[in-house]
Protein backbone atom coordinates (compact mmCIF):
# COMPACT_ATOMS: atom_id res chain seq x y z
CA UNK A 1 0.00 0.00 0.00
CA UNK A 2 2.82 2.71 1.00
CA UNK A 3 4.40 1.88 -2.78
CA UNK A 4 1.13 2.64 -4.41
CA UNK A 5 0.47 5.76 -2.50
CA UNK A 6 4.47 6.70 -3.02
CA UNK A 7 4.03 6.12 -6.82
CA UNK A 8 0.89 7.94 -6.98
CA UNK A 9 2.64 11.37 -5.07
CA UNK A 10 5.62 10.65 -7.41
CA UNK A 11 3.17 10.75 -10.31
CA UNK A 12 1.22 13.77 -8.88
CA UNK A 13 4.26 15.82 -8.38
CA UNK A 14 5.98 15.03 -11.61
CA UNK A 15 2.77 16.19 -13.59
CA UNK A 16 2.68 19.63 -11.90
CA UNK A 17 5.96 20.45 -12.99
CA UNK A 18 5.15 19.23 -16.63
CA UNK A 19 2.47 21.72 -15.97
CA UNK A 20 4.10 24.67 -14.59
CA UNK A 21 7.04 24.27 -17.11
CA UNK A 22 7.87 27.78 -19.12
CA UNK A 23 6.09 28.06 -22.79
CA UNK A 24 8.44 27.91 -25.48
CA UNK A 25 8.64 29.63 -28.86
CA UNK A 26 7.20 27.72 -31.26
CA UNK A 27 8.98 26.13 -34.43
CA UNK A 28 7.51 29.02 -36.87
CA UNK A 29 8.48 31.60 -33.78
CA UNK A 30 11.27 34.23 -34.49
CA UNK A 31 12.76 35.31 -30.77
CA UNK A 32 15.52 37.73 -30.17
CA UNK A 33 16.94 39.24 -27.23
CA UNK A 34 19.24 42.35 -26.10
CA UNK A 35 20.22 45.25 -23.85
CA UNK A 36 18.29 48.15 -23.47
CA UNK A 37 20.38 51.53 -23.17
CA UNK A 38 20.48 50.56 -19.70
CA UNK A 39 20.89 47.86 -17.25
CA UNK A 40 17.27 46.83 -18.77
CA UNK A 41 16.73 43.62 -20.83
CA UNK A 42 14.07 42.97 -23.69
CA UNK A 43 13.29 39.93 -25.72
CA UNK A 44 10.52 39.80 -28.40
CA UNK A 45 9.10 36.98 -30.18
CA UNK A 46 6.83 36.66 -33.27
CA UNK A 47 4.80 34.27 -34.81
CA UNK A 48 2.04 32.96 -37.38
CA UNK A 49 -0.93 32.52 -34.67
CA UNK A 50 -4.33 31.24 -36.28
CA UNK A 51 -3.60 33.57 -39.44
CA UNK A 52 -2.67 35.95 -38.02
CA UNK A 53 0.96 37.42 -36.57
CA UNK A 54 1.30 37.09 -33.00
CA UNK A 55 4.12 39.24 -31.16
CA UNK A 56 5.07 39.32 -27.60
CA UNK A 57 7.51 41.83 -26.46
CA UNK A 58 8.86 42.06 -22.62
CA UNK A 59 10.94 44.64 -20.90
CA UNK A 60 13.19 43.83 -17.62
CA UNK A 61 14.49 45.80 -15.50
CA UNK A 62 14.77 43.80 -12.20
CA UNK A 63 13.32 46.47 -10.26
CA UNK A 64 9.29 46.92 -9.52
CA UNK A 65 6.59 49.72 -10.67
CA UNK A 66 8.84 51.47 -12.99
CA UNK A 67 6.45 52.92 -15.42
CA UNK A 68 7.41 52.70 -19.53
CA UNK A 69 5.51 54.45 -22.65
CA UNK A 70 5.92 51.83 -25.43
CA UNK A 71 5.08 51.81 -29.16
CA UNK A 72 4.87 48.68 -31.65
CA UNK A 73 5.49 48.62 -35.12
CA UNK A 74 4.78 46.37 -37.96
CA UNK A 75 6.52 46.61 -41.19
CA UNK A 76 7.16 50.34 -39.97
CA UNK A 77 3.76 51.18 -39.51
CA UNK A 78 1.95 52.08 -36.48
CA UNK A 79 -0.02 48.63 -34.40
CA UNK A 80 -0.34 49.77 -30.71
CA UNK A 81 0.78 52.07 -27.84
CA UNK A 82 0.51 52.56 -24.08
CA UNK A 83 1.99 52.22 -20.98
CA UNK A 84 3.06 49.28 -18.48
CA UNK A 85 4.54 49.10 -15.11
CA UNK A 86 7.19 46.71 -14.41
CA UNK A 87 5.92 43.91 -11.55
CA UNK A 88 7.45 41.41 -9.30
CA UNK A 89 8.48 39.16 -8.65
CA UNK A 90 10.87 39.69 -11.86
CA UNK A 91 10.30 43.59 -12.36
CA UNK A 92 9.29 43.09 -15.44
CA UNK A 93 6.11 43.88 -18.16
CA UNK A 94 5.04 42.12 -21.41
CA UNK A 95 2.78 43.19 -23.74
CA UNK A 96 0.82 40.70 -26.53
CA UNK A 97 -0.33 41.68 -29.74
CA UNK A 98 -2.18 39.73 -33.00
CA UNK A 99 -1.67 41.54 -36.26
CA UNK A 100 -2.59 40.65 -40.02
CA UNK A 101 -0.07 38.23 -41.50
CA UNK A 102 1.27 40.86 -44.32
CA UNK A 103 2.20 39.01 -47.38
CA UNK A 104 6.01 38.56 -47.56
CA UNK A 105 7.90 39.16 -44.30
CA UNK A 106 6.60 40.57 -41.42
CA UNK A 107 8.63 43.39 -39.21
CA UNK A 108 8.47 44.15 -36.18
CA UNK A 109 9.40 47.18 -33.64
CA UNK A 110 9.00 47.35 -30.50
CA UNK A 111 10.52 50.30 -28.58
CA UNK A 112 10.11 51.42 -24.75
CA UNK A 113 11.20 54.55 -22.60
CA UNK A 114 11.10 54.29 -19.02
CA UNK A 115 9.19 57.61 -17.70
CA UNK A 116 11.71 58.83 -14.81
CA UNK A 117 15.45 57.21 -16.13
CA UNK A 118 14.55 57.87 -20.06
CA UNK A 119 16.22 54.55 -21.17
CA UNK A 120 15.03 53.48 -24.04
CA UNK A 121 15.18 49.93 -25.14
CA UNK A 122 14.34 48.91 -28.94
CA UNK A 123 13.69 45.66 -29.87
CA UNK A 124 13.55 44.39 -33.30
CA UNK A 125 12.23 40.98 -35.00
CA UNK A 126 11.54 39.98 -38.38
CA UNK A 127 10.02 36.23 -39.60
Amino acid sequence: MKTIALTTAALLTASTVALAAPAHAGDDDRQRSGSCAGSTNWKIKAGPDDGRMEVEAEIDSNRNRQIWDWTLRHNGRYADSGTSTTRGPSGSFEVERRTANAPGKDTFKFRAVNRASGEVCIARVSR
